[in-house]
């Protein structure tokens, strides 16, 4: 908990031209709302969350990070809805890290889950409501009438007795005296704005360029910096060349940091050209002969441990025994990069008063935190400023470009700028983790499915970036989607087997569902397959006290024309998942040319659940986003070792999905009364086992291992 802070040390602008402020305290028992001029004394620090100025602006502090999922924009309506503003008068405006704007779910501030909308809905719409009351209030004050006869439209209130209007920007001296309801009544009816499809607040400034991204950061007197990283695991520093790096024009200084060794330079020419100089000699690290290769067959060879069990339902053993018919399949899938389109970048300037860190984050807390660490310094000293980010995918929650940054500022006194090229983005990732698994499926002789056995190989995340989520040993995202699958299965047994590699994890876009979520989702067809039974129907009759994940289904498959006869050569193949609150159902037409393996995805069907819906073209984007990053690593991308080390360096070895690759997509909502559910992640899992099973179907062949590239293809068509 917080100190106290007053009024005086609050209010640092006259009420003239500060406007309404509203603040929204987050408390162990939820939110309180207050205005900051209407106490003398504040008793926990205050979350502004919105801001009403006298020329009628209002401005949204968003705690989340922009990263191309429209989330300014989605939380901007929901407190624009409840406060019947105008929606041209929004303006948004990135919170900085402090207390007062921590998730109130999490108690840290951050982005990632798709919990944005979820996390923080209650707290604007609540924000909006009471805003609009005190507005309300102070209009019906200044006209002598009841508040009942004064009505809310477009940033301004109206008196409905004589038709009288004003807008909020002149009512905001006076609203700001004010008591603040507790629990302000929350509009009813029909929505104007949730539900319908605004245009982002964020693609003005990213189309004309004025939009301010880490790589964009210029501080007076910046220099830049870079660093010489091992190129294995824990390998160390023979030697290096300290004195040549400072021949170059325009170099300051060689710092040994935590990472690596450090060359600071005027320009990054400059900087790079030192790093080269240092002529750095390694040893061979920890594991020197870990490549590909010992990788998987250690995932593999694991799957013969004893594994913790997640899930224990019915008796597989003894349901395994009686089977009519059984089948068994071993599934391998790679480590993957995150490829953000901006690469990793920080910018930080620490002094003895202060210290400022410049970074596209998706942890405003974690690199507070780490700030802290470094300069010594206290929270009210340090300010982070989140800027827009390139993409994040979750390698953004990682602060280890931060810490870089901060140590080489402490050291030179300046403020520096650390931009990492696309090789050492690469090759220093938190990998979403390799993994492997074996499940055992049976049938009764009516084709029943009466028994799932379910054991999964894979390094743990969350042991290390949340050890706290670990429980029992399980890692949570080691058996999302399979310890909690909807399918209703009499006998099911999941199992986690951990093992650990140098090779670092971290979370990579739908964490865990993204190979769970193939896996399940690919042996499911084939326990189809063996009961003879439409991939469909199965899926259907395993469903019957799951009305809504049904009706998603029939929905993706109406509209994939599911049952007609598709286009000579080619072949459908459906999947669901679910996730992060939401269900996804996805149907992939696909053509397999059985000459030279190529793997062509014509179109990707799908629909998506996720309650309640603030933004529909926000929804289709992120599916759709989704669904290509997802096609991406089932046809493309895997993470090479060799030599103790990442081989894969750039995207000539570690090949992405390109523009004329992608298939027409179509994305239909299914809207639903339940709670609001995730959008950022979900539409990923699903596609990558909708086109193996499209491929089954097309060539007959059953790709197990990822990436479904034209060489595994081929391999697969020879062996039958």
């Amino acid at each position: 908990m917080s100190r106290p802070v007053t009024r005086r040390e609050f209010l640092k602008k006259s009420l003239a031209s500060a406007g309404l402020t509203i603040a929204v305290s987050i408390t162990p028992f939820g939110h309180k709302i207050f205005a900051i001029e209407n106490e003398k004394d504040i008793p926990f620090k205050p979350s502004v969350w919105l801001q009403i100025s006298p020329d009628n602006m209002i401005t949204v502090s968003v705690n989340k990070s922009e990263m191309g999922q429209g989330i300014y924009t989605s939380l901007s309506m929901i407190v624009a809805e409840e406060l019947d503003a105008d929606w041209k008068q929004i303006t948004v405006k990135s919170a900085s890290a402090r207390d007062e704007y921590k998730d109130p779910v999490w108690g840290s501030q951050g982005t990632g889950g798709s919990t944005s909308v979820r996390h923080m809905h209650d707290t604007l719409q609540k924000a909006g409501a009471a805003a609009r009351e005190m507005l309300v209030k102070a209009a019906a004050q200044k006209w002598g009438i009841e508040e009942s006869d004064c009505e809310t439209s477009s940033g301004t209130v109206r008196n409905k007795k004589d038709g009288r209007s004003i807008s909020y920007g002149s009512l905001t001296e006076k609203a700001a005296q004010m008591e603040v309801p507790q629990q302000p009544k929350l509009k009813t009816g029909h929505s104007k704005l949730i539900g319908t499809s605004i245009a982002r607040l964020d693609i003005p400034a990213k189309v004309n360029g004025s939009a301010v991204f880490g790589f964009d950061v210029q501080i007076q007197g910046m220099l830049y910096g870079t660093v010489e990283r091992p190129p294995a695991y824990g390998a160390k520093v023979i030697s290096y060349d300290k004195e040549s790096p400072l021949k170059i024009s325009g170099m300051h200084r060689v710092v040994p940091i935590t990472r690596g060794i450090a060359v600071c330079a005027d320009t990054i020419d400059a900087a790079w050209s030192g790093k080269k100089a240092l002529k750095t000699i390694w040893d061979r690290g920890i594991q020197p002969t870990m490549d590909t290769k010992s990788l998987e067959s250690d995932l593999l060879s694991y799957l013969d441990n004893n594994g913790l069990v997640a899930r224990n339902d019915g008796n597989v053993t003894e349901a395994l025994k009686k089977a009519a018919k059984r089948v068994e399949a071993v599934y391998l899938l790679p480590y993957l990069s995150h490829v953000n389109m901006e690469p990793m970048n920080c910018t930080a300037f620490v002094r003895k008063e202060a210290c400022d860190v410049w970074v596209p984050t998706q942890n405003q807390t974690g690199v507070l935190e780490l700030a802290k660490k470094i300069s010594g310094l206290k929270a009210d000293q340090i300010n982070v400023h989140t800027t827009y980010l390139g993409t994040g995918f979750g390698r953004r929650f990682e602060t280890d470009v931060v810490e870089e940054a901060l140590e080489i500022s402490k050291a030179t006194g300046k403020p520096v700028k650390v931009i990492w090229t696309r090789e050492e983005d690469m090759k220093n990732d938190f990998y979403r983790p390799g993994n492997s698994c074996r499940i055992e499926g049976a049938l009764d002789d009516k084709g029943n499915l009466i028994a799932w056995s379910h054991k999964v190989v894979v390094p743990s995340i969350f042991a290390r970036a949340m050890p706290g989520a670990v429980k029992n040993g399980i890692d949570p995202a080691a058996v999302e989607g399979i310890e909690n699958m909807h399918y209703q299965i009499e006998n099911i047994r999941v199992e986690y087997v951990r093992i650990d590699t140098p090779v670092p994890v971290g979370f990579w876009r739908s964490v865990g569902s993204t190979h769970n979520a193939f896996t399940v989702e690919s042996f499911i067809d084939e326990m189809a397959n063996a009961a003879g039974r439409d991939p469909l129907v199965f899926r259907l009759s395993l469903l019957k006290n799951n009305p809504r994940l049904r009706r998603l289904l029939e929905t993706v498959a109406e509209k994939a024309g599911w049952g007609k006869q598709p286009k000579t050569g080619q072949a459908l193949g459906i999947a669901q998942h679910f996730c992060f609150g939401s269900y996804v159902a996805q149907v992939a037409e696909v053509s397999v040319n059985r000459q030279n393996g190529q793997i062509k995805v014509h179109r990707v069907i799908c629909a998506v659940d996720c309650g309640s819906v603030i933004n529909p073209d926000t929804v289709k984007a992120q599916m759709e986003g989704g669904i290509i990053m997802g096609l991406s690593t089932a046809l493309k991308e895997k993470v090479e070792f060799a030599d103790g080390g990442v081989r894969s360096s750039n995207l000539h070895n570690y090949e992405v999905l390109r523009m004329n690759e992608t298939p027409e997509i179509e994305v239909h909502i299914v809207v639903s009364n339940e709670k609001l559910g995730g959008i950022g992640e979900p539409g990923v899992p699903p596609v990558a086992p909708a086109v193996a099973n499209a491929v089954f179907k097309a060539a007959g062949i059953r790709l197990r291992n990822l990436p479904m590239t034209p060489e595994t293809v081929v391999s697969a068509l020879r062996k039958g």
